[in-house]
């Protein structure tokens, strides 16, 4: 799979690069907060993955390992060699195809809300997805997408902010989201996260329905020396829905010794 040129946005500055990857139908703006929270001690660099936000929209399929040779392309454009890397959900997903085929690479990895397999049933459930997509568009999804994302408590008290996350969620070309749809319904790494030997945090929501607190755990068993949080009350946008708690686990675990 031929890499592109993918959108990112710079913090700039001194500190470690910070490699921040979203979930799918996302771009880099889900990333707004934890970007100004990390600054001025790191370089956050939020990216928009390929088919998402203003990067390119190649032909289906995907894979979850050219979506990590898209980031190592994107440290090669700015000379960086070495970077951590945060990833959320789908961006997580990406983060373990980036440790296993560039460990030289990585710094630290922080995995959020994801999963190693959804079992054997991930590639039919990803193509009933993309086949809703297909026939009426990301509008026919947007609710059970928002109702995975948020907590019920959220989405009734911040109101706002679901309709902004829905908005952006609605940007996301269609043929972009399809060719993640490919790439997720593909996704093991049950036997493969053990290579990983980056330090590593898993961070899990406790009331994330698509990816719940028992797929963090499982891939915590499998990287050794891993640690595992779960934010009470997150659901799968956890980044969003709790973002001072979630960016304290990720600051406190990039500034630990």
């Amino acid at each position: 799979m031929k890499t592109v040129a993918l959108h990112a946005v710079d913090s700039g500055g001194g500190g470690d690069p910070v490699l921040l990857a979203h979930a799918i139908g996302m771009d880099h703006r889900m990333w707004d907060d934890l970007a100004s929270r990390l600054a001025p001690g790191y370089r956050a660099i939020r990216f928009d993955a390929r088919g998402h936000g203003q990067s390119p929209v190649p032909p289906r399929p995907y894979a979850l390992q050219g979506m990590a040779d898209d980031a190592a392309a994107l440290l090669d454009r700015l000379g960086i060699a070495k970077a951590h890397f945060v990833g959320l959900s789908m961006g997580a997903m990406i983060g373990m195809a980036f440790a296993l085929r560039h460990p030289g690479r990585l710094g630290r990895l922080v995995l959020a809300n994801t999963t190693l397999s959804y079992g054997p049933e991930g590639r039919s459930m990803w193509a009933a997805r993309a086949k809703a997509v297909q026939q009426g568009g990301l509008e026919a999804i947007k609710d059970m997408v928002m109702n995975r994302y948020f907590s019920e408590v959220y989405r009734s008290g911040q109101a706002a902010s679901v309709a902004q996350v829905t908005e952006h969620f609605l940007q996301t070309p269609v043929d972009g989201y399809l060719g993640c749809c490919d790439a997720i319904g593909e996704l093991d790494f049950t036997d493969d996260v053990s290579r990983i030997h980056a330090r590593t945090l898993v961070i899990a929501g406790e009331a994330d329905a698509g990816t719940p607190p028992a797929m963090a755990e499982a891939i915590a068993r499998r990287i050794s020396g891993s640690q595992l949080a779960v934010i009470p009350g997150a659901a799968h946008l956890a980044a969003v829905e709790k973002p001072e708690e979630f960016a304290a686990l990720v600051k406190g675990f990039l500034d630990a010794p």
